[in-house]
């Protein structure tokens, strides 16, 4: 069987080498000049670094290298990622810098036209394995008055676009958005920039990485108690209980109290609306080091509750108005705004058939399409734990190819997925990513995902998960027992 893979990020990588194992050939293409997805030196901005330490952030099979830092920078994480591909042979299996430019589905195979240096090319495929991400393309939001703005000298870009800091030496910058990489890019800029705004609709709640910087983030949000504090659509029978107690509400009310402190927020005017268990409605954003300092010493300047409503010139200068009412110098603007998840290179009538009519994508277990069989999806069950996650569904995506899953009817398979939709829509307050899976149920979905292989790990390990920080080593095993199933032993 000949499977195509698009993406070579932690999701493209890890089925890669799962598939290759099986003795699938395989072809992952990726439009990037090096391997990474998000990681890629094409996306990298200043200040990137994981949300996750380095333990949590590796492949079962391959940790983090020991001279990494606890959280390791974009460059690092790219670098790791090509010791992995090299390191399992996956290189000879790679298309670097090929934009797949359409994939089409007939008579149960697929025909991809791709656009390498040069002419474009067409291949055959029996499977299509889509790895983009869910951050595939940055959301930049349309401004009246761009044209005159940019007639004065303003540039606009998004935050994955900004790679060079002297872009923004001594220039007034605004930095739209409030999330991990808006946060990020504003502590780097405002080091070189004449003045930093950040304007942000709607602020989040920000964890610190060590809280009242002793207790480390990971032994509350990386473990199964800590997702288990979060009500799951299929709760285990512990979470019931845990629930029935209101245990989630009893720890959240102390942890709240001791960051608004600890980064001083009260001080600053930048408490959130909404409790502090709103980290968890789809995005989970750590504190930038250094954001809250430059806020407090006035090297950055939040317009919080704030929107962009128009671009200017003001007496020749960009500018951008609020709808607060103030206008701000902007000779910069970096929009930190988001992605639009999608999927250009498929049809309308294909994309119609896997999503639902309000856009979201209707995978089972955020993997299976239920009526495209030759078709799946890695990494959109993106979590927490995005690099184990994305190992998981590669494994289920080949017992899936090699026939030995045991599924419900295509029918079935829809209906819990569209049930699960509606749920992750009310839990997210509607910003949920498109269908993909919701933080923090990063271990649900994985445990689904094993339970219909039968090879999640005992009752030990998921003991010690419940106060302990998940150990992606833990699942090392998973691979070569679903070949050894198969008589495909290495």
């Amino acid at each position: 069987m000949r499977v195509a893979i698009v993406g070579a990020g932690y999701a493209g990588l890890s089925t890669a080498r799962m598939l290759l194992r099986c003795g699938f050939q395989v072809t992952v293409f990726e439009q990037a000049p090096d391997v990474g997805g998000v990681w890629s030196r094409t996306r990298r901005y200043p200040g990137l670094r994981t949300q996750n330490d380095k333990r949590t952030y590796a492949f079962s099979e391959l940790p983090m290298p020991a001279h990494y830092p606890q959280w390791p920078s974009g460059e690092q994480v790219q670098q790791y990622l090509e010791s992995y591909a090299a390191g399992f042979g996956l290189s000879p299996a790679l298309r670097l810098s090929t934009r797949v430019v359409s994939a089409d589905l007939e008579d149960d195979r697929w025909t991809l036209t791709t656009q390498p240096a040069g002419r474009p090319e067409q291949s055959t495929f029996d499977h299509l394995v889509i790895a983009n991400g869910i951050f595939s393309r940055p959301a930049i939001p349309v401004y009246p008055g761009r044209g005159e703005f940019e007639a004065a000298g303003g540039k606009i870009c998004a935050a994955q676009d900004f790679a060079d800091l002297d872009d923004a030496r001594g220039r007034h910058v605004v930095v739209v958005g409030y999330g991990k990489s808006a946060c990020d890019v504003a502590v780097a800029i405002s080091d070189v920039a004449r003045s930093t705004a950040v304007v942000a609709r709607r602020l989040l709640w920000k964890m610190p990485r060590r809280l009242a910087r002793v207790l480390n983030y990971k032994y509350l949000l990386l473990t199964r108690m800590g997702e288990g504090l979060f009500p799951y659509i299929r709760p285990t029978s512990f979470e019931k209980f845990l629930h029935a107690r209101n245990s989630g509400s009893t720890l959240f009310g102390p942890v709240q109290h001791l960051i608004v402190r600890q980064l001083g927020l009260q001080r600053l005017g930048l408490v959130p609306h909404g409790p502090f268990s709103d980290i968890a409605r789809s995005t989970v954003s750590l504190v930038t080091e250094g954001f809250f300092e430059r806020v407090a010493d006035g090297r950055l300047r939040v317009h919080r509750d704030a929107q962009i409503t128009e671009l200017c010139a003001v007496e020749g200068r960009p500018s951008a108005r609020l709808a607060t009412g103030h206008t701000i110098p902007a000779d910069l603007i970096v929009c930190g705004t988001g992605f639009d998840q999608q999927v250009p290179f498929l049809s309308p009538a294909l994309t119609a058939q896997i999503q639902d009519t309000r856009g979201n994508f209707v995978l089972y277990r955020h993997i299976l399409p239920p009526d495209v069989p030759q078709l799946t999806f890695a990494g959109y069950n993106s979590s927490f734990f995005s690099p184990l996650g994305a190992e998981m569904a590669a494994a289920w995506i080949a017992a899936h190819l090699l026939g030995s899953l045991s599924l419900p009817t295509p029918s079935a398979r829809r209906a819990q997925t569209i049930e699960q939709l509606r749920w992750m829509e009310t839990f997210s307050e509607g910003k949920h990513a498109r269908g993909t899976s919701v933080i923090p149920f990063s271990m649900h979905n994985i445990h689904e995902v094993l339970q219909d292989l039968l090879l999640d790990v005992g009752p030990l390990t998921k003991a010690r998960q419940w106060l302990l920080p998940v150990d992606p080593a833990t699942y090392r095993k998973v691979g070569p027992a679903l070949l050894q199933r198969h008589g495909l032993l290495e």
